[in-house]
């Protein structure tokens, strides 16, 4: 018994973000259905789903951009479902939309705008930071960001996240309107930083990105379909539901 309380105080330790039976929508129509999640400190997880599954109205969840009806969600133990999305922010979220960037202001604009809670000097430290890591912006940070290949884009929406120094990076669709060489590019740098300590939780439908998880959910209509690991979904039919509408 002693051992089990043990690594239950282990595994709530390392619980990074919570999410139990949320639901939400928009006006009258539920999109979500008592949906929960858990997100580890250094876990890259995964939710699939197709289109119209939920995947980024939960992540609009997370972040404050929408409202839950019901439901909790807690960031290192503290319940973050009433809070602003600034102080999220400024306790360790940081979110990357299918967009990503300010097409009509400069690289260095966004880049400020996503360290625009930080003090001045480690707003300069961040950007040094991501322009060594990225030096294809670092050559272009005058110019507009609508001057950006798409991949070029992806990049800087990358580094615009990560400057608010965040310890979960929310990412929805990241591969979207990528080339499958730019989609290996972003997984690449999701390893990179992941390997720094930050934790991700990535909405995608690309399977590719299942090559990194360390936890995977499944969402279809609303509900989560499955949670496990790679190797579990893989003798699971959760895919072939999810994304065919094939059920037994």
């Amino acid at each position: 018994m002693a051992g089990t309380d043990q690594q239950a105080q282990v595994n709530q330790t390392s619980s990074l973000l919570d999410v139990s039976d949320i639901q939400t929508g928009y006006d009258d129509l539920q999109i979500l259905w008592n949906v929960n999640m858990n997100v580890r400190r250094g876990e890259r997880v995964i939710v699939l789903g197709a289109n119209g599954a939920g995947k980024t109205t939960l992540l609009k969840a997370l972040v404050g951009l929408l409202p839950i009806w019901e439901g909790a969600i807690h960031l290192n133990g503290e319940s973050v479902a009433a809070m602003r999305i600034d102080k999220r922010i400024s306790r360790g979220v940081s979110y990357l939309s299918e967009v990503g960037v300010v097409a009509g202001l400069s690289i260095e604009e966004n880049l400020r705008i996503g360290g625009y809670h930080l003090a001045a000097s480690a707003v300069r430290s961040q950007m040094a930071a991501m322009y060594e890591f990225f030096p294809d912006l670092r050559a272009r940070r005058r110019e507009a960001a609508a001057s950006l290949s798409g991949g070029q884009r992806k990049m800087l929406a990358v580094a615009k996240a990560l400057m608010s120094r965040p310890q979960l990076v929310i990412m929805d669709e990241p591969s979207a309107g990528l080339s499958p060489l730019f989609v290996s590019e972003v997984i690449s740098m999701v390893n990179r930083f992941h390997d720094d300590g930050i934790s991700f939780l990535i909405a995608e439908q690309n399977v590719k990105f299942l090559e990194i998880a360390d936890c995977v959910y499944v969402l279809d209509s609303g509900r989560t379909i499955f949670a496990g690991t790679v190797a579990e979904l893989h003798g699971n039919d959760a895919l072939e539901r999810a994304y065919f509408g094939v059920y037994g």
